[in-house]
C-alpha cells in the first residue's frame, strides 16, 4: 500500500485524465489531478490487488503542461463540478493524449497500426458545447435552486454560477435560470433542462413531471422573450417533446461547404460541437472521395449528417438507421435540401446485421460508418464473413471511413476489418470534439486489398472484446 509520506513519480496519463504512477511495491496508482513528470503525495481511496486510486495531496516538480483552469468550478475538492476533467492540462497536451489513446487502442485491442496518423481535428476549446443536459434541484433547506452538471463523482448538482464550456450567452443565463425555477410553482417537479443550440436558435427543453400551471407557463414565456430562448416542454419521454409556442425560427445547423441545412429537434442526437462537426464532415468526405458515378452506403445515418453532403457528390446514397422514426426524419431533411432524387433510407437493426443483409443491400463502392459507442461489430463481422466465405456476386466496398466516439470499439472493429476482412488501415486520427474532457472521438480510413491473406475469425474477436478496455 502507498504510504502517506511516499512521493510518487507520475509517468503517464490514462483515458480518465488520471496520473499513473507506481508505488514502492510496484503497484499501479491512479492519481486524480496529477500530470506526467510530476511528483506527488497522495491520499489513497480505493484499493485493489493490482492497483490503487488516490487523490492529490501535495505536488513538487510541477509539469510544464500544467495550466490554471479556466473555470472557477473546476477542481478536485468536494462540490467541484464534474463536467470537465482536463482543465488543468494544456490544450495541446490534451489533444496529444487523445491521439495516443487512439493509437494504443488500435495497437493493443485491434492489433492494427495506421499507415498514416492524421493531424487531429481541433477547434474552439471554450464556449463550444451547444448541447448539454443540466440537472435541476430545488434545495428547500438552503432556499435555492441549482442548475448545472453533477459534482465530481457525486449524484449532487454542482453549485454552478458560470460554465466556460457552454456558450457565453448560456453561461450568463445560469443564475437567471435558477431564479426562474425558484419562482415557479412546479419548482419541485422539474428535474432537468436540456440545451440544444442551432445556428440561430437557443432551445431549452424543460422536463416537467406534472402539468404546468398557467402562471408557470407565462413565466417561461417572459424568460424566453428576455433571453431570446425557444422553450420546449417534455412531460414524459423524448417523443413528447413539443414547442411551448408554435412558430418562431427553425432549430437547425448548416454545413455550408455542401450547401446543406440540417433541421433537428432539441432531443435529437446531433454533435455537441458544430464547429468541429463541420470540419469533421468535410474531412470524412474528402477521405472517402465519393465520385459522381459511385454508390455509397451511410451506416448509422442518423438525421443525415453525412448522407446529405454525400448526396451532393455521389450518384446514389443509401442511409441506414435502426429507427423508423429517424429514417422518416432523414427523408424529411433530404426533401428540405432538395436531395430526394439520389438518396434512399432504410430502417434496419444494425447490431444484428448479417452477410445475407449485406448481399440484399447490394454493392456499394464506398461506406461511411458512424456508429454509437457500441461500435459496428455486427457490420464488420458480416464483412469479414463474406471475405472468409465468399459468395457469388459479392464485391466489397473499396474504401470505408469509420467515424467513432469510442476508440475501444473502433479498435475492435478495425481488428476484424484489417486482420480478417482484407482491409488496410491507411489513416487514423483523433477529433477533439469535447475539449477539457476525457472523451475521445476519432476517424479511421480503410482500403480493400485483395492481396491480403484471408484469416479465420479468431475467438478473441468478439463483441465483448472491447468492454475490458481501459
Amino acid at each position: 500500500m502507498t504510504q502517506k509520506d511516499e512521493w510518487l513519480s507520475v509517468d503517464s496519463l490514462d483515458i480518465e485524465a488520471q496520473g499513473v504512477a507506481r508505488n514502492s511495491e510496484g503497484k499501479v496508482v491512479f492519481i486524480e489531478g496529477a500530470l506526467p513528470g510530476e511528483q506527488a503525495l497522495v491520499d489513497v481511496g480505493r484499493k485493489k490487488n493490482n492497483w490503487e486510486q488516490a487523490t492529490l495531496r501535495e505536488l513538487r516538480h510541477e509539469s510544464s503542461q500544467r495550466v490554471r483552469p479556466g473555470c472557477p468550478h473546476f477542481g478536485l475538492h468536494a462540490g467541484a463540478c464534474g463536467g470537465c476533467k482536463m482543465q488543468h492540462l494544456h490544450g495541446a497536451a490534451q489533444v496529444a493524449i487523445k491521439q495516443r489513446v487512439l493509437e494504443d487502442n488500435l495497437a493493443h485491442l485491434g492489433k492494427v497500426k495506421a499507415e498514416t496518423m492524421l493531424r487531429p481535428i481541433e477547434g474552439p476549446t471554450w464556449g463550444y458545447r451547444l448541447r448539454a443536459r443540466l440537472s435541476v434541484r430545488h434545495v428547500a433547506k438552503k432556499e435555492t435552486v441549482l442548475v448545472g452538471f453533477h459534482e465530481r463523482k457525486s449524484r449532487y448538482v454542482a453549485d454552478m454560477r458560470e460554465c466556460h464550456v457552454l456558450p457565453r450567452r448560456v453561461s450568463d443565463m445560469l443564475m437567471p435560470l435558477r431564479e426562474l425555477i425558484g419562482a415557479m410553482e412546479a419548482r419541485n417537479t422539474l428535474p432537468q433542462i436540456e440545451l440544444a443550440a442551432g445556428d440561430n436558435v437557443t432551445a431549452l427543453v424543460l422536463r416537467h413531471l406534472e402539468p404546468l400551471s398557467a402562471a408557470d407557463v407565462e413565466r417561461l414565456r417572459d424568460f424566453g422573450r428576455r433571453y431570446c430562448v425557444q422553450w420546449w416542454l417534455q412531460p414524459k419521454g423524448p417523443e413528447t417533446v413539443h414547442l411551448l409556442d408554435a412558430g418562431g425560427p427553425e432549430l437547425a445547423y448548416s454545413l455550408p461547404e455542401f450547401g446543406v441545412v440540417m433541421p433537428f429537434k432539441p432531443t435529437d442526437f446531433t454533435q455537441v460541437n458544430h464547429q468541429i462537426n463541420t470540419v469533421l464532415v468535410g474531412r470524412a468526405l474528402r477521405l472517402l472521395a465519393p465520385q459522381a458515378s459511385e454508390r455509397v452506403i451511410d451506416w448509422f445515418c442518423g438525421l443525415g449528417n453525412f448522407t446529405l453532403p454525400l448526396a451532393t457528390l455521389a450518384r446514389e446514397v443509401l442511409g441506414v438507421e435502426g429507427s423508423e422514426t429517424l429514417v422518416a426524419r432523414s427523408r424529411e431533411n433530404a426533401a428540405r435540401n432538395g436531395l430526394t432524387s439520389n438518396t434512399r433510407f432504410e430502417a434496419r437493426n444494425l447490431f444484428e446485421i448479417t452477410p445475407d443483409d449485406l448481399m440484399a443491400f447490394g454493392h456499394a463502392d464506398k461506406w461511411l460508418v458512424d456508429p454509437p459507442r457500441e461500435g459496428a461489430f455486427a457490420l464488420a463481422k458480416a464483412l469479414a464473413d463474406l471475405r472468409t466465405t465468399p459468395r457469388a456476386g459479392w464485391v466489397p466496398p473499396q474504401r470505408i471511413v469509420y467515424v467513432s466516439c469510442n476508440p475501444a470499439t473502433l479498435a475492435r472493429d478495425a481488428g476484424l476489418l484489417v486482420n480478417v476482412a482484407g482491409y488496410r488501415c491507411v489513416a487514423a486520427g483523433a477529433v477533439n470534439m469535447f475539449p477539457h474532457t476525457a472523451h475521445v472521438e476519432s476517424m479511421a480510413v480503410f482500403e480493400f486489398d485483395p492481396t491480403r491473406p484471408v484469416r479465420a475469425l479468431e475467438d478473441s474477436a468478439t463483441e465483448e472484446g472491447a468492454h475490458a478496455a481501459p
